[in-house]
């Protein structure tokens, strides 16, 4: 029988008990964003990110980098839409300007999160093109340095959008003038989710440590390397092996390393050029929900199969602790980071913000 990583990463779980997540959200108004709040946060900022950072491959080091973030994840109901917003605030309080995109193109609901009312704009109107420009949309959080825009409302079919409509998207996108565009992508590995996964600095997977999540999340990724390779696979002649790939059982899945070696056989330049591009797929992982020391220890389990089995790196960006600070703050449709700054989960979204500003070489102000 072929080996699985799904086999080993699962077998963490083997013996443990699985505690439901637990979060939900009301309707009640938000309460909006006070001053106190947001001078707490700026002060929970540390003057200087650490230097201790995984290394980017590719990564150039900029003053005021432009770096897209893609949050993304196998299934719903996992906190994406909870760490966009939340990593959001709090790249913005460290002097950062970013804009919030909500991805989900089928569940939009990042404005809720965030305690932003019905947006009158929405991605519908650019889609749709009763706005031309990408800018038309975006509205204000009430939180300095942030802006958001809204997911498609009310578009029946909003999921399922064109493949030129898509591709004018991804286009605007990636010509805003801030220092982070994160994108919070819905659920499941449509063709739609793994192209805005893709375009990013800063692939974000986030999981639970729960089997089913795990197991998603490796599928996720997976989907999300293999549509990487497909938009270069003429470049490389490697057509066809991409295919056996996609179309085989679990395990049975060509490697990185056997598509580069059957690369190099026919152009040792363009295998030196693959190389590097399957390098650059890099993806930050972020476990939601810790209840305890052992769930912390899934991400290590979850980064060591990936190396094994596909033999490239993936960065465990860290856990972020349940605690019920966190569906209290979702109730009352406050981003944690400001609601409940010192506690557990706020405290871990805020060094996922640091450990990107030290990989990207800036300084908090």
């Amino acid at each position: 029988m072929v080996a699985c990583p799904l086999d080993e990463v699962t077998a963490w779980f083997r013996g443990r008990r699985v505690f439901p997540s637990g979060q939900g959200v009301d309707e009640r108004p938000g309460t909006g964003f006070d001053a106190v709040a947001l001078n707490s946060l700026r002060s929970a900022a540390s003057p200087s990110v650490p230097t201790a950072a995984p290394v980017e491959p590719t990564g150039t080091v900029r003053a005021r980098p432009h770096r897209i973030i893609a949050v993304g994840g196998g299934k719903g109901g996992i906190g994406k839409s909870l760490v966009s917003s939340n990593l959001g605030v709090a790249l913005a309080a460290r002097g950062q300007r970013v804009l919030l995109v909500d991805a989900d193109l089928g569940g939009a609901n990042l404005h809720t999160c965030l305690g932003v009312g019905q947006p009158t704009a929405t991605l519908s109107d650019f889609l749709l093109r009763p706005k031309s420009r990408l800018e038309d949309v975006i509205v204000p959080t009430g939180v300095p340095n942030l802006s958001l825009i809204a997911g498609a409302l009310d578009v029946l079919d909003a999921a399922n959008i064109k493949y030129a409509h898509k591709q004018r998207l991804l286009r605007s996108l990636q010509t805003q003038s801030v220092d982070y565009l994160i994108l919070d992508l819905g659920a499941g590995s449509s063709f739609n989710t793994l192209d805005f996964f893709i375009i990013a600095d800063h692939g974000v997977l986030v999981l639970l440590p729960e089997p089913t999540s795990v197991e998603n999340a490796y599928r996720f990724v997976k989907a999300a390397f293999f549509r990487r390779l497909q938009q270069v696979e003429s470049e490389y002649g490697i057509e066809r092996l991409v295919e056996r790939a996609l179309s085989t059982r679990e395990g049975a899945s060509r490697t990185p390393l056997e598509i580069v070696q059957h690369v190099r056989q026919t152009s040792p330049t363009l295998a030196a050029k693959l190389e590097k591009e399957l390098a650059a797929f890099r993806v930050k992982l972020v476990l939601n929900q810790a209840r305890t020391d052992a769930d912390v220890k899934v991400n290590a389990a979850v980064v060591a199969a990936w190396k094994k089995f596909f033999g490239l790196e993936m960065d465990d960006f860290g856990a972020i602790r349940y605690d019920d600070e966190a569906w209290r703050a979702v109730r009352k449709r406050r981003p944690i980071v400001l609601d409940k700054p010192d506690s557990p989960s706020a405290l871990g979204i805020q060094s996922i913000a640091d450990r990107l500003l030290a990989l990207d070489g800036v300084t908090s102000p």
